[in-house]
């Protein structure tokens, strides 16, 4: 069986794209703001 080539890794998910990553730079709360603005439902990972 052939190993499976796309593995996801939620820690490291977390730490790129989560909320706290998010608010931690200028353009990350931008993208925070735009979204709450647009009314997502989930607004990081």
């Amino acid at each position: 069986m052939a190993q499976q080539t796309l593995r996801g890794t939620r820690l490291k998910q977390k730490r790129k794209c989560g909320f706290r990553a998010r608010m931690r730079t200028h353009n990350g709360k931008n993208v925070i703001n735009a979204r709450r603005k647009k009314g997502r439902a989930r607004l990081s990972v």
